[in-house]
C-alpha cells in the first residue's frame, strides 16, 4: 500500500470517527427505554444506515414495536405500525381512490405505508396480495395508486416480525421475497437482571421518554458517508468466498454439506453482506472494514438466504449451523 492510501484511509478514518459521533448518542438514548437487546438496537442501525430492511423472529413481547419505535422518535420520523391479519388487502396497506359525488372525481386517499418507518408485525398472517405491496414499495420505494405513482420518503426501513411459534393460519413468505430483506434477526429472551430493570421500569409511574437528537436528513447524508467506508480487495474476496461456498460447497471442502442446501445465497448477499460491513464498522467509528465486522453480520444477512433440504431437516442441521462451518473453514484476510 502506498504512503498516499494510508494518509487518504487515515484521513477517511478521521472523517467517519466524526461523522459517526451521533451513533453513541442513539445508543445512549435507545438505552433509556430499552433495556438488552444490544443485538437487537445495532441490527437496527445497520439496516438504516445500509438502507435495508429487516426481518425479525422472536416470541411476543421482546420489545420490538417498541425499539422502532423509540428509534423513531429519536430521529424525529413518521412511524406506522401494520398488524398483518388474513384480511388485510392491498388497499389497506398503500391507499386507495375514493370517488367524491360532490366533485364527481376520483381522490387519492394514502394508507399506513406512507412513513418513514413501517412496522409490519406479524407479516407472515397475510396472504401473498398484501405480502408483494409491501414489498414493492420495499424494493422500488415507490406506490401506485390508479394511474398515479408516488415516491416514498427518505429514510424508509420496514421492519417485518413474525412469530416462530404459531405457524397455524399463516402464509410463510416465499424465498424471493425473503431474499428482499437485508438481514433476518433472531431475538431470544432477556437476562433476569435485565428483565428486573423492565420490569422495574414498566411498574414504574412514568415510563422513561427518549429526546429527539437527530433529523431524517442525518441518516440519509450517514447512508452516503457509510458507502465510502474503505474495504480492501482481501475483503472483498472473503465476502465472496462465504457467499460462494453456500453455493459451491465441495469447492471450500465443505462436501459433507452439499447434499443439505437445496440452493444457496443469491447475489443480493453479496451486496448486502459488503454494505452491512461497511454500516457495522461505522457503527464501531472505523473508516474500514476488517473481518470481524463481515463476522459479526454474516448470520444476519445470511441466514435466511440459504435453502436447507429435507435431509438437513432430518439431521437438525440449521442455516446457521452452515454458515458457522464456513466461517471457520474460510480462511480470514
Amino acid at each position: 500500500m502506498s504512503v498516499q492510501s494510508t494518509l487518504d484511509i487515515k484521513e477517511l478514518n478521521e472523517r467517519i470517527r466524526l461523522e459517526s459521533s451521533f451513533v453513541d448518542i442513539i445508543n445512549i438514548e435507545m438505552g433509556k427505554v430499552i433495556v438488552g437487546q444490544k443485538h437487537l438496537v445495532e441490527s437496527l442501525l445497520v439496516g438504516l444506515l445500509a438502507d435495508g430492511h429487516i426481518l425479525l423472529e422472536g416470541v411476543p413481547g421482546l420489545a420490538k414495536t417498541l425499539a422502532i419505535n423509540t428509534l423513531a422518535n429519536i430521529i424525529d420520523v413518521k412511524f406506522n405500525r401494520i398488524q398483518f391479519t388474513p384480511d388485510l388487502l392491498p388497499a389497506d396497506l398503500i391507499g386507495t381512490l375514493i370517488y367524491s359525488p360532490k366533485s364527481e372525481q376520483f381522490t387519492v386517499k394514502k394508507g399506513p405505508i406512507f412513513a418513514n418507518f413501517i412496522l409490519a408485525d406479524e407479516i407472515n398472517r397475510a396472504p401473498a396480495k398484501v405480502q408483494s405491496a409491501l414489498l414493492e414499495a420495499m424494493q422500488e420505494r415507490q406506490v401506485t395508486i390508479g394511474d398515479e405513482t408516488y415516491k416514498l420518503e427518505e429514510p424508509f426501513l420496514v421492519l417485518a416480525t413474525q412469530n416462530p411459534i404459531e405457524q397455524e393460519g399463516t402464509y410463510p413468505l416465499p424465498e424471493a421475497q425473503v431474499d428482499r430483506f437485508m438481514l433476518k434477526v433472531k431475538i431470544g429472551y432477556p437476562k433476569l437482571e435485565e428483565e428486573r430493570l423492565i420490569m422495574r421500569e414498566n411498574l414504574a409511574m412514568q415510563f422513561p421518554k427518549p429526546e429527539k437528537v437527530l433529523k431524517p436528513t442525518d441518516i440519509v447524508k450517514a447512508r452516503q458517508v457509510v458507502r465510502e467506508v474503505y474495504m480492501d480487495e482481501k475483503i472483498e474476496k472473503y465476502i465472496l468466498d462465504v457467499v460462494f461456498a453456500t453455493r459451491y460447497p465441495a469447492q471450500y471442502n465443505l462436501q459433507r454439506f452439499e447434499p443439505m442446501i437445496s440452493y444457496g445465497a443469491s447475489p443480493r448477499a453479496s451486496i448486502s453482506l459488503g454494505l452491512a460491513s461497511k454500516a457495522y464498522a461505522f457503527i464501531k467509528r472505523r473508516g474500514y472494514v476488517i473481518p470481524e465486522d463481515v463476522r459479526a453480520v454474516c448470520f444476519d444477512v445470511l441466514r435466511h438466504r440459504i435453502g436447507l433440504t429435507y435431509e438437513a431437516e432430518a439431521e437438525n442441521i440449521t442455516s446457521e449451523d452452515i454458515i458457522t462451518e464456513i466461517l471457520n473453514t474460510i480462511e480470514v484476510p
